[in-house]
């Protein structure tokens, strides 16, 4: 007896319309940080400042991050088709996953042009960039709060969120070089606070850079152990053995999940089975696209003996 059970309810589960919430976050960000980046590549190209200019550029990326993001959200609402049976929901891993590329060669490329200005410091107009970089501080901030609510069940709009909010700590950053400069007339504060939060956003991409790239090489999902989705499986009434169980994701907040399960002489009704097993998945793991192959002892080891695993 083999029977498969493919239960999906990812349309009216509410992390499927998470990315939906987010359209309007997405286009104020991007209006508000075009305008920025307009605002601080005048003033910037006005008063002869390379920090301004080159936050500017950093801007920019961030508008290019935000884009990607959503485009990664939209992409995952598209429905399957005969060509794309799963839709395009890795959009959103792929997006998320160059958010951190891209915030990691910026926060390289932020660390490299301080270090060069570490080696020749230069004279800059103080109160211009302390007033312009305040601007980016709430427009970042503004941005980042947006995205805040989502950045725990959804990886891709974390990326959004970390880039707004290490954006918000550089602006910060310039604001106390310009006041310390102003202050002490120190001309090597502004490259080494650069470089230091260049770091600090560094090393908190990381995990986002290393999530994202796990996930896709369809990597078990963070918060998941799979022994203990065995052990879970396992303890249902009827099912004697657990193969070829695979965990994924489909998107950055979605799992999908296949296996096997052996039933047990005892086992009569595969309803009662799948309906146990549906919901301990649901309750325990947050996995709603499931595909169960259900199989008496014998058609186990039969095909045990052809593939010398499990059928898979």
């Amino acid at each position: 007896m083999s029977a498969g059970h493919d239960h999906d309810h990812g349309h009216d589960h509410g992390h499927d319309h998470a990315p939906a919430e987010f359209n309007q976050a997405f286009a104020v960000g991007i209006a508000l940080n075009i305008v920025f980046v307009a605002i601080e590549g005048y003033y910037g190209w006005q008063v002869n400042s390379l920090a301004l200019l080159a936050d500017a550029g950093h801007n920019l990326s961030d508008v290019a991050g935000l884009v990607l993001a959503w485009g990664g959200a939209l992409a995952g609402k598209l429905r399957p088709d005969v060509r794309h049976t799963y839709g395009w929901k890795r959009a959103s891993i792929l997006a998320a996953f160059f958010n951190a590329l891209l915030l990691l060669v910026a926060m390289g490329s932020l660390g490299w042009e301080a270090a060069g200005r570490l080696r020749s410091p230069e004279a800059t107009e103080g109160w211009t960039i302390i007033a312009v970089a305040a601007v980016g501080i709430v427009i970042n901030t503004a941005t980042a709060l947006l995205f805040m609510r989502g950045r725990k069940g959804d990886l891709n709009i974390r990326g959004a969120f970390l880039h707004m909010a290490g954006d918000a700590l550089v602006s910060l950053g310039v604001v106390i070089g310009g006041a310390l400069y102003l202050w002490q007339g120190w001309t090597w504060v502004d490259p080494v606070m650069s470089l230091a939060i260049a770091v600090v956003i560094v090393v908190g991409t990381w995990s986002l850079f290393k999530q994202s790239l796990h996930l896709l090489f369809d990597g078990v999902p963070q918060g998941i152990d799979l022994a203990t989705v065995r052990t879970v499986l396992l303890s249902l009434p009827g099912v004697a053995d657990v193969h070829d169980l695979h965990v994924w994701a489909m998107g950055t907040s979605q799992t999908a999940l296949t296996a096997h399960l052996v039933l047990n002489e005892s086992a009569d009704n595969t309803g009662s089975v799948l309906h146990a097993a549906e919901q301990e998945l649901h309750e325990h793991f947050e996995i709603r696209h499931i595909t169960l192959q259900l199989e008496s002892p014998d058609y186990a080891q039969n095909c045990a003996l052809r593939l010398g695993a499990g059928c898979g």
